[in-house]
């Protein structure tokens, strides 16, 4: 939780809403919200919503009945604004959630979306995207085409291009009390500010 505190700037910067949920009761979320905040300083931004029948978290998977049938293992669910789930990430329950990365899949979520392309692996915001099939033979053709004159793919199934409205911020160094930022405008220049 303070990890997802720590970074709900980000993600509300690349329009993504955080929300908590556990089985415990709202009052042991107060109290583990307030411990928190006594032991570190760090306030709990987003609502947690406490599932004491564990309903909610039996049908998104999260309780393990190999390991518990009561403890839930640590999910993380993407859910679009359609209430569509687009990404499901558990980890076991001695593992960290690994915010970069739930970062980086949501914001390439978003430029696939946007650009109606496909994200390679690997891929960090405004690096190239892959372009989506061709659907005609002067489609494949236009493709081969670019590709001779300027070598953006490997061949007509895989070409590549710029995402449109390259303007993120990335994490680059965070520290417990701070992070520093790269900041990547449309036109690429880099330049470094504080959070």
């Amino acid at each position: 939780m303070i990890a997802f505190a720590k970074s709900c700037t980000y993600f509300k910067n690349i329009n993504t809403e955080l929300l908590g949920l556990s089985i415990d009761s709202n009052s042991s979320h107060l109290a583990w919200v307030y411990d928190i905040y006594c032991r570190t300083g760090v306030k709990i931004p987003f609502p947690i919503i406490s599932d004491r029948s564990g309903e909610i978290a039996r049908k998104y998977g999260m309780i393990s009945n190999n390991i518990s049938n009561t403890q839930t293992v640590r999910n993380v669910y993407v859910i679009d604004a359609n209430g569509i789930i687009r990404l499901i990430l558990i980890y076991p329950l001695n593992i960290g959630r690994f915010i970069p990365e739930i970062l980086r899949a949501v914001n390439a979520m978003q430029v696939a979306d946007s650009n109606k392309a496909a994200i390679p692996a690997n891929w960090v915001p405004c690096q190239p995207i892959i372009n989506p099939s061709p659907n005609t033979v002067c489609e494949m053709e236009e493709r081969v085409e670019n590709i001779n004159q300027n070598g953006s793919g490997m061949n007509w199934y895989l070409t590549f291009k710029n995402p449109e409205k390259c303007n993120e911020t990335i994490s680059d160094n965070c520290t417990e009390d701070k992070c520093e930022i790269k900041c990547v405008n449309e036109s690429t220049e880099n330049k470094n500010c504080s959070s």
